[in-house]
């Protein structure tokens, strides 16, 4: 739908916004704006996304980049679109949303074609995945996680560091106590059923091993 009066360079845009319709479908709408006439600036509309007519004024957003451009100095960069923007309807639907900006041969704003598209059902669809996909991040599902390795070594590499990842005190500056804690998960982990655990865990805390087995001696006796 579009009027008759509408600025000539503009009706150039209308195949455009035909084709984007066409491509994108019944959650689109495209429009376009002569903004000769701010108040009624609407001058051709495909699509009902947001229910307006020929006829209906400009935008808040439209109205502010026509005075930003006007307050525009010189120097400052020309405003010519406006993309990915989320706007939201009277009726509670959400729009992805981008603006471009006509200018004439002077570099005055002339026009403005417009595509709104509904992503409501899509954010909701999106939920659902999000929620049947999520997974918790609790210590719980932490110990849950399992490694996949062709040598002990490299599954011991696995368990220690993703223990240590974990820590928000980087080994060199952990206390006594801090180290204790990570040897005990250490062993809550089963890492010390396999052979040479004692020794890379005491290489990787820059401890002796006989420092690791002290540790492991002082859980056992609190646990005990």
């Amino acid at each position: 739908m579009q009027v008759t009066n509408m600025h000539p360079e503009l009706k150039k845009y209308i195949p455009l916004a035909e084709i984007i319709y066409a491509n994108f479908g019944k959650n689109t709408e495209v429009v376009i704006h002569d903004l000769r006439h701010p108040e009624s600036s609407l001058v051709y509309v495909i699509g009902n996304v947001t229910k307006r007519e020929i006829g209906a004024p400009a935008t808040n957003l439209i109205l502010e980049t026509l005075q930003k451009d006007l307050e525009r100095k010189p120097e400052e960069e020309i405003i010519r679109n406006i993309c990915c923007y989320k706007t939201v309807t009277k009726d509670g639907k959400i729009l992805r949303s981008s603006s471009t900006f006509i200018r004439d041969e002077n570099e005055e704003i002339i026009g403005c074609i417009c595509i709104n598209y509904d992503i409501t059902e899509f954010l909701h669809c999106s939920r659902i995945i999000e929620e049947f996909t999520a997974f918790p991040e609790t210590e719980m599902d932490q110990k849950k996680k399992e490694f996949f390795a062709n040598h002990v070594k490299e599954n011991l590499e696995d368990i220690v560091l993703s223990v240590i990842q974990r820590s928000t005190i980087p080994v060199d500056l952990m206390a006594k106590e801090d180290k204790i804690e990570l040897v005990r998960i250490f062993e809550e982990r089963g890492v010390f059923l396999v052979k040479g655990a004692v020794e890379y865990v005491a290489e990787v805390l820059n401890v002796s091993r006989y420092t690791v087995y002290n540790y492991l001696d002082e859980i056992r006796h609190i646990s005990s």
